[in-house]
C-alpha cells in the first residue's frame, strides 16, 4: 500500500518529497472570456497533467523551476506559455484562440487527391496495428471523477419535499451523484490489467450507470470495435477500424500547426442513418499518421442508446517517448431525458506519470484486475484537498459536504432508528411477487420471507397447500457470515406435513467458501433440476388441467462444503442421506374444466391414458446415501478484490464443469449403487463484431455403474411444458417433456442462442424505436431409447420481457411448435 500511495503523491505533485511546493491555478477562457471547460493542462517533456473543472478552472502544484505548460482542447488551438514558479503560488489565466485552418496548404499537398480525407485515414488505418501494439506495456496514476445531475424537472413533480430529498433549487437542478478515484493502473500486452485503487469516494445515490475506476475509460480507437458498458449491448465500428471504410465518410476540414506537428482535422460521417456508428471529429498527426485527439459523439436517435439521448466521447494523447503516445486525458459528456426529468453529466478521468515498458515484479498479472485498499473509502477531505488535481466546483464541493454531513448523521442512533422503522414497512404488492425482506439498524441481522405467490399453491397430490418458508442471516463480521432457512410444507388433501432447515456457513469470501448442511422432509419434484415453480404449476393445474409437475417424498439430511482451492478451481463436495417414498395424487379439482383433458398419474412413466387416481409403482421405498463432488474450472479467470472478499469476473473463455455422483451401496442401509459423471463446457455473451453475442452450452456423460439406482437418481433434463418459460439459463428447452427423456444411460446435450441486440430491427423504421433484440437459438438432446430431439426458435426481447416462437422434432416426427412468453416471474 506504502509504494502505491507514494506512486500517486509524486505523479500528482510531480516533485520531491522533500521539495517546496506552490500552487499554478487559473481559468482558462475563450476569446469572448467564456469559460472552457475540461481543457487538458500538461508539462512538456512529462507526463504530468491535469485538466480544468467544469468552471474552467485547473490547478498544479509545481516545485520551484521553469516550465512549458501546454493547455490543449478540441475545437482551439494548442497553446505553450513559459512559466517560472519562484517562492510563492501562481496565477495564470489563460484565453485561447480558435482553431485556425489553411485551407491553402490542403490544396498545396493533396491537389491531386479527389478525396484528401480518404488519402489521410487510409495511411492511419495501415498504421492501426502498430499503434494498438505500440507498447508492449506500461503503467501510470489515474484520477477519475464523475458527475450525474439532474438539469430541469417538470414543475408539477417538483414538491418541497422532493426539492430537499434531492437537493434542487427551485428551477430543478442538482447534483444527484458524484463520485471520484485514485488508482495505479497497469497493463501488458496482450490483454493483462491489474488496477490498485488508493482512494474512492462517492456521494449520492447512482441510479443508473457509473463508470468510477480507470479500466471503466479504456478508450482505444485504434481496435476495430468500442463498448460501452451500460449504455449498448453492441459495440461500435472505430473511425480507424480495418474495415473503418465500409462505415464511414470522412471530410478534412482544414490543417493546423501544433508544437511542430501538421495536424488534420477529419470529419467522421456515417454512411448509414442508423447503426453502431461514431460522428464528430478526429485529429490526425500528418506523417506519423496517428491520433492527435477525438471528438467523437453517438446518439440514441441513431445507435439505440439505452438510458442516455447523447454520448460524447473526448480523448487527448500526448507523447511520452519520442515515438510513444498515450492518452493525458479522456471524458464522457452525456444528457438524456426520462419523464420529463432532463438529466446530464460527466466522467473524466486524467491519466499521470505513464511508464513505457515498466519490469514488472513476478507474476504480477494474477489475473486480479482491480484491488480496492482496505482504507480507499475513509480518506477525509483534507486528504482529496491534497491529492484532487481537479479542483472541485463550488457547487460540487458543496454538495460532498452537505452528503458526507448527512452520512455521519445516518449513523447516528436517532436516524437508524428511524430508518429501520421506515424499511421494514411491508410493502404487501411488492411482498405478493418478490418477498419481504427486513433487517436491524445495522443491518447485522436480517430477514427474508418467501413471496405469497410461492407460499400458497395447490396440486394434484397434495391439494391445497401451505409451503412457508424464511431465511434468517447474520453478519458476524465482514468475512463470516452465517444463514439459516427453515420451512413447513402442508398439504390439505394428503394431509401430510413436512418441516425442514437449510443452513450456510461462509467463512472466506477470499475463496468463496462455505459449509452447508440441511435435513428433515420435504416434497420434491422427480425432475431434481427443476420443472415448473409452485406458482405457474397451480396456475395451469388450476385452470388448464395439466398437472406437470411429478413429486415424491423424501426424509433426509446433508452435509457439504465449497471452495476455491486455486485461482479459477472451484470444488465442491457433498454426502446426503435420504428415506425416499413414492406419492399419488389425492385432490382433482379444478377453476376451468378443459373439454378432452384429464389429470394424468403421478407416475411420469405411466402410459398415456392411465387415470389420474393411478397407484402403480415407480420405485420401492428406498434409502439412499449419496456422495456428490463437482470441480468448475474458469480459465483465465479475472476478478476484483475488495475489502469484503474476492468477486470473480465472467472469463472470455468457457467454462469446465465436471460433476461426480455416487451412490453408496449398504451403508446405513442404503440401496443405491451407481457412478455417474458429466462434463459441462459452457460460455455466456461471446461478443460476436457488431451483431451482438452468443452463448452456448454443451453437456455429455452417462452412468458407468447403473447396479441399482431409482427415478429420482436419474439423469434429469431442463425441460418446458406451457405457455411460459424461463430463458435466462441457456442450459433449458423450450418444449423438451419434463421426464420423458430422463435416463440412466449416456446422453449428450447442446445449446446454442445468439442475441443480435437490435442489429437487424434497427434497419426497420417502425421496429427501430422500440429497441426490441432478435434472439435465434436451438437445443439438441440425444439419449438412449430417445435419440436426436431438437428445437428450433426465434424471439424478441426488452428488458424482461421475451416473446420466442420455436418448433420440435423428436427423431424424424414434428413434435410441438408454438409460442414461449416471460415476463420477468419465474
Amino acid at each position: 500500500m506504502t509504494r502505491h500511495i507514494l506512486l500517486i503523491l509524486i505523479t500528482l505533485c510531480a516533485a520531491n518529497a522533500s521539495a517546496q511546493q506552490y500552487l499554478l491555478s487559473g481559468r482558462i477562457t475563450d476569446q469572448k472570456s467564456a469559460v472552457i471547460p475540461f481543457t487538458s493542462v500538461y508539462i512538456r517533456n512529462s507526463t504530468y497533467g491535469t485538466t480544468a473543472n467544469e468552471d474552467g478552472i485547473y490547478q498544479f502544484k509545481l516545485a520551484p523551476g521553469n516550465y512549458s505548460v501546454i493547455y490543449r482542447f478540441v475545437g482551439y488551438k494548442e497553446k505553450t506559455i513559459q512559466v517560472t514558479i519562484a517562492d510563492h503560488d501562481e496565477n495564470l489565466n489563460v484565453q485561447m484562440d480558435d482553431e485556425v485552418y489553411d485551407s491553402t496548404r490542403v490544396a498545396e499537398v493533396y491537389q491531386k487527391n479527389r478525396d484528401a480525407a480518404d488519402t489521410i485515414m487510409k495511411q492511419v488505418i495501415k498504421k492501426r496495428n502498430y499503434y494498438v501494439e505500440e507498447a508492449a506495456s506500461y503503467s501510470c496514476a489515474v484520477y477519475v471523477k464523475g458527475v450525474q445531475k439532474l438539469l430541469n424537472a417538470p414543475k408539477s413533480l417538483l414538491s418541497p419535499e422532493v426539492r430537499r430529498t434531492l437537493d434542487l433549487d427551485s428551477n430543478g437542478k442538482g447534483i444527484l451523484y458524484q463520485s471520484e478515484s485514485l488508482s495505479d493502473f497497469s497493463f501488458q500486452r496482450p490483454n493483462k490489467i491489474r488496477e490498485v485503487t488508493i482512494a474512492n469516494r462517492t456521494a449520492g445515490q447512482n441510479t443508473a450507470f457509473s463508470y468510477n475506476k480507470a479500466s471503466d475509460l479504456l478508450v482505444n480507437f485504434y481496435k476495430n470495435v468500442f463498448s460501452v458498458n451500460g449504455l449498448s449491448t453492441r459495440a461500435f465500428v472505430s473511425p480507424v477500424a480495418s474495415y473503418a471504410l465500409l462505415f464511414y465518410r470522412y471530410k478534412l476540414l482544414g490543417t493546423s500547426m501544433e508544437n511542430g506537428h501538421t495536424i488534420h482535422k477529419i470529419q467522421v460521417i456515417p454512411r448509414r442513418p442508423h447503426g453502431q456508428y461514431f460522428q464528430g471529429n478526429i485529429y490526425i498527426v500528418d506523417g506519423e499518421w496517428r491520433i492527435y485527439s477525438a471528438d467523437l459523439y453517438v446518439t440514441n436517435k441513431t445507435s439505440n442508446l439505452n438510458l442516455v439521448d447523447t454520448l460524447q466521447i473526448r480523448q487527448q494523447y500526448i507523447p511520452i517517448t519520442d515515438s510513444v503516445w498515450m492518452p493525458a486525458a479522456v471524458q464522457y459528456n452525456f444528457k438524456g431525458k426520462v419523464l420529463g426529468f432532463k438529466f446530464g453529466g460527466y466522467y473524466n478521468a486524467i491519466y499521470n506519470n505513464y511508464k513505457i515498458n515498466p519490469t514488472f515484479p513476478e507474476n504480477y498479472f494474477t489475473g486480479e484486475i482491480l484491488k480496492i485498499d482496505t482504507t480507499a473509502n475513509s480518506k477525509k477531505e483534507d486528504y482529496w484537498t491534497a491529492v484532487r488535481p481537479v479542483p472541485s466546483t463550488p457547487l460540487e464541493a458543496r454538495d460532498f459536504h452537505k452528503k458526507d454531513s448527512v452520512t455521519a448523521y445516518q449513523k447516528t442512533d436517532e436516524y437508524l432508528d428511524t430508518l429501520q422503522h421506515t424499511k421494514n414497512r411491508i410493502n404487501y404488492p411488492g411482498y405478493l411477487i418478490f418477498g419481504y425482506s427486513a433487517s436491524n439498524r445495522n443491518d447485522k441481522d436480517s430477514l427474508y420471507i418467501y413471496p405469497f405467490i410461492q407460499t400458497f399453491y395447490y396440486n394434484t397430490v397434495e391439494g391445497f397447500g401451505i409451503n412457508a418458508k424464511v431465511r434468517y442471516t447474520r453478519t458476524i463480521d465482514d468475512f463470516h457470515s452465517f444463514s439459516i432457512a427453515p420451512a413447513v410444507r402442508y398439504g390439505f388433501s394428503n394431509k401430510l406435513f413436512s418441516a425442514n432447515i437449510y443452513s450456510e456457513y461462509r467463512n472466506d469470501p477470499f475463496h468463496n467458501a462455505k459449509f452447508y448442511t440441511g435435513f428433515g422432509s420435504d416434497v420434491l419434484d422427480l425432475n431434481n433440476v427443476g420443472t415448473r415453480s409452485l406458482y405457474f404449476n397451480t396456475l395451469s393445474t388450476l385452470l388448464s388441467e395439466n398437472n406437470y409437475v411429478k413429486y415424491y417424498r423424501s426424509q433426509y439430511g446433508q452435509i457439504g462444503y465449497q471452495r476455491e482451492v486455486l485461482n479459477g478451481v472451484l470444488l465442491n463436495g457433498s454426502f446426503t442421506y435420504a428415506s425416499r417414498s413414492q406419492l399419488y395424487n389425492t385432490a382433482f379439482g379444478h377453476i376451468k374444466n378443459v373439454k378432452d383433458r384429464e389429470y394424468t398419474s403421478n407416475n411420469p412413466l405411466a402410459p398415456p391414458g392411465t387415470p389420474a387416481d393411478d397407484r402403480s409403482i415407480l420405485f420401492p421405498q428406498n434409502q439412499a446415501l449419496t456422495f456428490n463432488a463437482s470441480a468448475t474450472l474458469t480459465f483465465d479467470q479475472q476478478y476484483e478484490t475488495r475489502p469484503t472478499g474476492k468477486f470473480n469476473i465472467p472469463s472470455k473463455y468457457p467454462t469446465v464443469m465436471i460433476n461426480y455422483r455416487k451412490g453408496i451401496k449398504s451403508a446405513f442401509g442404503s440401496d443405491v449403487d451407481y457412478d455417474f459423471a458429466s462434463v459441462d463446457i459452457s460460455q455466456y455473451n461471446i461478443r460476436v463484431g457488431l451483431t451482438g453475442f452468443s452463448s452456448f452450452k454443451l453437456t455429455a456423460g452417462g452412468f458407468f455403474n447403473d447396479k441399482s439406482l431409482y427415478y429420482m437418481d436419474y439423469n434429469h433434463f431442463l425441460g418446458n411444458q406451457g405457455l411460459t418459460f424461463d430463458p435466462t439459463y441457456v442450459g433449458s428447452f423450450h418444449f423438451l417433456p419434463f421426464y420423458t427423456y430422463s435416463t440412466n444411460g449416456a446422453f449428450l446435450e447442446a445449446h446454442f442462442q445468439h442475441n443480435f441486440a437490435g442489429s437487424i430491427f434497427n434497419h426497420i423504421p417502425i421496429l427501430r424505436k422500440l429497441k426490441l433484440e432478435e434472439i435465434i437459438g436451438a437445443n439438441y438432446l440425444t439419449v438412449k431409447n430417445n435419440r436426436n430431439y431438437r428445437e428450433f426458435y426465434i424471439g424478441v426481447q426488452r428488458l424482461i420481457f421475451r416473446v420466442d416462437y420455436g418448433i420440435s422434432y423428436a427423431g424424424n416426427q414434428k413434435y410441438i411448435q408454438g409460442f414461449r412468453i416471460f415476463y420477468g416471474i419465474r
